[in-house]
């Protein structure tokens, strides 16, 4: 079930209706029973996937509190347990074949590939948080004191589960047990955030992937500038399909008076990589940076190896993304870049770019990079690149366009969302309280008309489903 089809449009009311009609102590069974139903009609048989893998982190979670002696013992059981549904949902073909293609080429072989396997909606996503449960209480941070349909839904809580944000245990598990009332529901967040992530989805993300996709998939009659106009278009599609998503969930959480955290604060404003990384995906970013990064020791190592333990965070977070080398590119891509960064300012500490020559720099790289991002394979990434720092970046052909119309649509679109970015970074309107008060329904009514004229109502999937 996506947040854009039709029949979520029929789950929403009934969830939120049920869920405020029934007593108060049934409520969040109601809630588990509903967000398993919801993950339900991806496919029948990953719900039990979902619900083995959560059970067994709350056992060792458990089992750490009750056994301290063997605790190590217990986390690596949660630790091996979720990185082997990783390996063998998302990762065994991409090994097998990475296997296979290397004998073929050493010994003359010709061994057949395997196919894909379908990856469980949200997998990458759920087992992180998961995760964090075990290490957490691991680490002492919190005892395991909860029961295990409390812990279920704090792993599966409908709105985030499948594309984040990736929540901790302290934010949302006492959101869950507080007792909460009708009458709280902040319906204004609610509104505003929803209708604004359906406009960043269906609106801006759908319209620019029709363009993308077709250059992506079909390189080959496509030349070095429009490659690099498609990697810009994918920046903003990827920004507004991502952000999207979380904004509908992030507003569907307030009818049940839950408060998801923030996950994005308009990283595409970001004059250097640093400062996009603290904007950018924060769930995630924070995730690795907790639970990765220290775990590598963090900073509490010598300088190089200190510089190490970054480039492998960027590296892991790369393949954590896809079962694709062109990740890994991705990942290195930043891990490099941000280690530049690092060198740069240790040598040149008072050096700072004008916030117009750092923004620049910042959306050039991001777009070069989410072209490793977007690209189908290795091959057809070499081919992108090699096409774009040549001679042809210089030749202004738009036929990925179907038509004028298009592509003066497309532009509006984007200037509207850095227009509406800009503002909300600097509250140009916000200082004018009245201004503010007589625009605001105004704006977001016409966001709902713009919506129904121009966006996509295909139901097309968020492109987080796929990691």
């Amino acid at each position: 079930m996506l947040f854009n089809s039709l029949i979520f449009t029929v789950f929403l009311p009934i969830v939120f209706i049920g869920y405020w009609v029934i007593p108060q102590r049934f409520r969040n069974y109601f809630l588990l029973i509903a967000s398993y139903y919801f993950y339900f009609t991806y496919n029948p048989w990953f719900l039990l996937l979902l619900i083995g893998t959560s059970a067994f982190d709350f056992w060792c979670a458990k089992q750490i509190q009750n056994v301290p002696d063997k605790k190590k013992m217990y986390l690596y059981l949660s630790v091996l347990s979720n990185i082997g549904v990783l390996l063998a949902f998302k990762y065994s073909a991409f090994l097998f074949n990475t296997g296979v293609e290397v004998a073929n080429s050493i010994g003359g072989e010709h061994y057949s590939l395997m196919e894909n396997l379908i990856i469980p909606a949200g997998l990458s996503f759920y087992t992180l948080q998961s995760l964090s449960y075990t290490i957490d209480v691991y680490r002492g941070k919190y005892k395991p004191d909860d029961t295990l349909y409390e812990f279920l839904l704090y792993v599966s809580f409908f709105p985030h589960m499948v594309a984040g944000p990736v929540v901790r245990y302290n934010t949302l598990m006492p959101q869950l047990k507080a007792i909460s009332y009708f009458k709280q529901i902040d319906w204004g967040s609610f509104a505003t955030l929803v209708i604004w992530g359906y406009f960043k989805k269906m609106v801006i993300a759908d319209n620019l992937s029709e363009v993308v996709t077709k250059i992506f998939d079909h390189p080959q009659y496509y030349n070095g500038f429009e490659f690099l106009l498609a990697g810009a278009m994918f920046v903003i599609q990827v920004y507004c399909d991502l952000s999207g998503y979380s904004d509908i969930a992030t507003g569907i959480a307030k009818l049940f008076n839950i408060n998801l955290s923030l996950n994005w604060r308009r990283p595409l404003l970001s004059s250097s990589l640093h400062e996009f990384w603290q904007r950018n995906h924060i769930s995630i970013t924070t995730w690795f940076r907790d639970y990765l990064y220290i775990g590598l020791g963090g900073n509490r190592v010598s300088y190089k190896r200190w510089l190490l333990n970054i480039f492998l965070v960027f590296l892991i977070s790369g393949l954590w993304h896809g079962a694709n080398f062109t990740f890994v590119v991705w990942g290195a891509m930043h891990g490099i870049m941000y280690l530049i960064e690092i060198l740069v300012k240790k040598k040149f500490p008072s050096f700072k770019a004008p916030g117009l020559i750092g923004w620049i720099y910042l959306l050039t790289f991001h777009t070069i990079s989410l072209i490793a991002f977007r690209a189908n394979n290795v091959a057809d990434l070499s081919y992108i690149y090699r096409h774009i720092f040549s001679s042809e970046l210089f030749e202004f052909n738009l036929y990925c366009f179907n038509d004028l119309s298009q592509l003066i649509m497309l532009f509006l679109l984007v200037v509207f969302l850095f227009v509406k970015e800009i503002n909300e970074e600097h509250a140009f309107v916000n200082r004018h309280p009245q201004l503010y008060k007589n625009f605001k329904p105004i704006f977001y009514m016409a966001l709902v008309i713009i919506i129904f004229m121009f966006g996509d109502f295909n139901a097309n999937t968020f492109i987080y489903f796929q990691f």
